[in-house]
């Protein structure tokens, strides 16, 4: 079937009325001033006008100015609850938070996997999914700045899908502050950030779609996840989810998608976080 293109060929319908025709160029020739104020009025407005009949439409225009300005509405009494976070703040968000945020190499002797994490606690762990670092291996964590570090794996909590890994801490960035899952509401802008496709560095933009859709993590069932439109992909993964303070609010960790399983068919808008405070009470339980 041939796409539908529109923009095209001469508008019709009953609603329709054609504007009128330009008009003609160049313009008549005016006549000539009648008064001896006609080419002091020309040099100053472009045509003919005399002055005292400039001076009653200023007069007019100003009166009726004045009466307009009395019927204007008083403005909107401003919030004291300080300035709006809003699209426009954004860049300053991502620029804020990326430096915590890592992408992890994986090498096994089955090949070599990517996926995304952030730093958690100045003591140098760094938070991600366990599917991130299933198989073991060599683990590494490529820092904002293009650093690789060696990472050793702490241990991870399957059943939620998390895990945790350990650099040297007078090496690693500072660590990102955390939401409250309470503090959460659908609408609320979010940026994803993470190494989809090995992309490292990138950063989504979205909202909370849905607060505790029920979504298949980790290996025991299903449980409550935040669900957002921002673009998660393969790498993403272990990746953190922030509102507009820059707060963690979620670890992003699922996507859906239209067949091919395994997320292999990439964004189409579905995609799922592990809630803050769950977040980090299993990374807390794992350092422990």
């Amino acid at each position: 079937m041939r796409p539908t293109i529109y923009g095209l060929g001469e508008p019709r319908g009953p609603d329709f009325r054609p504007a009128p025709p330009p008009p003609a160029w160049p313009p008549p020739a005016e006549p000539a001033p009648t008064t001896p104020y006609a080419a002091t009025a020309r040099q100053g407005w472009g045509r003919p006008v005399g002055v005292v009949a400039l001076l009653l439409a200023a007069m007019l225009a100003g009166a009726a100015g004045g009466r307009l300005a009395d019927a204007e509405p008083a403005p909107p009494r401003q919030s004291t609850a300080g300035p709006v976070s809003g699209p426009g703040d954004l860049s300053d968000i991502a620029a804020r938070v990326q430096p915590s945020v890592v992408s992890i190499e994986v090498r096994s002797g089955s090949g070599r996997g990517t996926g995304s994490g952030f730093v958690f606690d100045r003591s140098g762990h760094v938070l991600t999914n366990a599917h991130v670092v299933d198989g073991g291996g060599d683990i590494g964590v490529v820092l904002s700045d293009r650093r690789r570090l060696d990472a050793e794996l702490v241990g991870a909590d399957h059943a939620q899908d998390l895990a945790v890994l350990k650099i040297d801490a007078s090496d690693g960035p500072a660590p990102l502050a955390f939401g409250r899952s309470a503090d959460v509401r659908v609408g609320d802008p979010v940026l994803a950030l993470g190494s989809p496709l090995g992309l490292a560095g990138t950063v989504t933009g979205g909202i909370v779609s849905a607060l505790s859709r029920e979504v298949r993590l980790g290996d025991r069932g299903s449980r409550p996840a935040l669900q957002t439109d921002a673009s998660i992909n393969p790498g993403n993964s272990g990746g953190p989810l922030v509102n507009t303070r820059g707060e963690v609010i979620g670890v992003n960790t699922a996507i859906a998608t239209l067949g091919g399983g395994g997320g292999g068919g990439g964004s189409i808008g579905i995609g799922f976080a592990i809630p803050v405070d769950r977040a980090v009470d299993g990374a807390q339980r794992i350092i422990r």
